[in-house]
């Protein structure tokens, strides 16, 4: 007898659907006992320097993989900075500042990535270790949630 349980419940899709709504993140990705699920939207996209009103976003999409045929992703590269808290993240000082790195900068351990603000407070993201900076996986003034994937440094 085949096993009539979906293969992904309705309500975590919804529940997951809910929270990027929320929280205007543009991907959430949970894996539980062997089996992923990760939503994304694209992004509304704007030139850069440009702030203004944002369109509203498009519908999730929906991926639903077994973690064996799931690509590689950014989480699991080496080099991977994480979230060490839920806040808002940022890449530069203040608002029109020159942003700490860039895609292709040179970093050396200690230095300021990105900062954080969480309950009003600003956190310096320091570089765990010296090397060039290949990724930025954040736009600035994007939420971000503990153990989120920041920025690769190869």
């Amino acid at each position: 007898m085949a096993d009539s349980k979906p293969f992904v419940d309705r309500a975590v899709i919804q529940e997951l659907t809910r929270i990027l709504e929320e929280t205007g993140l543009t991907e959430i990705e949970i894996e539980r006992d062997g089996l992923r699920v990760r939503l994304a939207r694209n992004a509304p996209s704007a030139p850069p320097g440009q702030a203004g009103p944002r369109a509203a976003p498009p519908p999730a999409q929906i991926l639903a993989t077994e973690s064996s045929t799931a690509p590689l992703d950014p989480a699991k590269h080496p080099g991977v900075v994480t979230s060490p808290m839920v806040g808002t993240a940022y890449v530069a000082p203040e608002p029109g500042a020159k942003p700490f790195i860039r895609v292709g900068d040179a970093v050396k351990t200690g230095d300021t990535l990105l900062i954080i603000e969480a309950m009003k407070t600003m956190n310096q993201i320091p570089a765990p270790r010296a090397g060039t900076v290949i990724q930025i996986l954040f736009e600035d003034g994007q939420p971000v949630e503990f153990g989120e994937p920041l920025v690769i440094i190869e």
